[in-house]
């Protein structure tokens, strides 16, 4: 008998993190012979925002997105407790059930399903008496693996992962960097300041033939539009819209960027390190330190140090060799941790292990 896994997640329609990483789950669960299944909360847009294999099925309890439904202040007070009632009520033959990126969580449970969650973004200190209802909860980051066990007894680590890793490497010659990622109001991103680290780097006048790609959509583009045009780098800033097709973006830069304020663990960086190029990213809470290795794959800078920042950059947009270098480091990391075969391991150990 197949293991029977469901997977919920907000709204898989959302062009995310964690919708990437559930469909790659999912994905990567059928190819591994379990019985799989997505229950999307709410749909917002039209289709999932990636592609699924035809043997996982999906499951939509609603047709509108979460902000639609959220106007009924009935559903807005109630709906954690109904959909944990339908969840029981209606996925009885799961094994396993496991949320993601939503705030529901199993309040009635079946005795035979085994209830996880996946802990997809840093906990900024606070634990939620609702994650006391899972029996098990997953960590994609290890920098929070103490305040985690402090807190509930039943905690793995199990990172992200990249479905293939593809087998063309960036070449180093080419004068960009990239930087991806939603361009939101929140921005959590970090696209402000590293319009900022750019600007350092431009005033130097030693880089004019560099060239940064900001690629992604999002209500905070026209914001980020103004302040390229106020501060003069209309030249060398080019935005660009989401894409489908980021491997020719990867393959189009030399150097990767991440200027995030908080992440879970940044897809962009294990999907930059797989194209084999050199990435750097500010240390915050959790997240990049897991996947750049300091001066070995990349730069890792104090947290909101403009300057520092900038001058790694530089270090990087100077030396070729060392592009390549740093970029071949950055590869072998992401084979040794975050190939799909690694990853799948771990979870076939963890499934067999709690079904005992």
């Amino acid at each position: 008998m197949a293991i029977k896994v469901l997977l919920t997640i907000g709204d898989i329609t959302i062009k995310g993190g964690a919708e990437r990483v559930v469909t790659n789950l999912a994905n990567a669960y059928a190819a591994s012979g379990l019985d799989v299944e997505i229950l999307s909360f709410y749909k917002g847009g039209i289709n999932e925002a990636f592609e699924l294999d035809s043997r996982v099925k999906l499951r939509y309890l609603h047709d509108k997105s979460f902000d639609d439904k959220r106007k009924n202040f009935f559903y807005k007070i109630f709906y954690k407790f109904i959909e944990s009632y339908i969840l029981k009520r209606d996925f009885k033959d799961k094994d396993f059930v496991i949320f993601n990126n939503s705030p529901h969580f199993p309040l009635f449970k079946n005795k035979n399903t085994k209830y996880l969650k996946i802990i997809h973004i840093t906990s900024k200190g606070r634990y939620l008496a609702r994650y006391n209802y899972f029996d098990s909860i997953v960590l994609i980051a290890s920098k929070e693996i103490g305040f985690w066990q402090s807190h509930h007894k039943n905690i793995f680590l199990i990172p992200n992962f990249i479905p293939n890793i593809p087998n063309s490497n960036t070449n180093y010659s080419q004068k960009v960097v990239l930087s991806m990622g939603r361009i939101e109001k929140t921005n959590q991103k970090g696209f402000l300041r590293l319009i900022d680290i750019w600007k350092l780097i431009q005033d130097s006048g030693e880089f004019n033939d560099w060239k940064l790609h900001i690629v992604g959509d999002g209500d905070l583009k026209e914001q980020i539009k103004t302040k390229i045009e106020n501060l003069n780098l209309s030249n060398s800033i080019i935005l660009k819209p989401f894409t489908k097709d980021v491997e020719s973006e990867y393959l189009s830069a030399s150097i990767y960027a991440m200027a995030s304020h908080f992440e879970g663990l940044p897809m962009v960086l294990i999907e930059a390190g797989s194209y084999a190029l050199p990435t750097i990213a500010f240390d915050i809470a959790t997240g990049p330190s897991d996947i750049i290795e300091d001066e070995k794959s990349g730069f890792l800078i104090e947290d909101n140090n403009l300057d520092e920042y900038a001058n790694k950059l530089k270090i990087l947009m100077q030396d070729e060799n060392l592009r390549a270098k740093m970029g071949e480091k950055s590869k072998e990391i992401v084979k040794n941790k975050f190939s799909k075969e690694v990853v799948m391991k771990q979870w076939m150990k963890l499934f067999k292990g709690l079904k005992k």
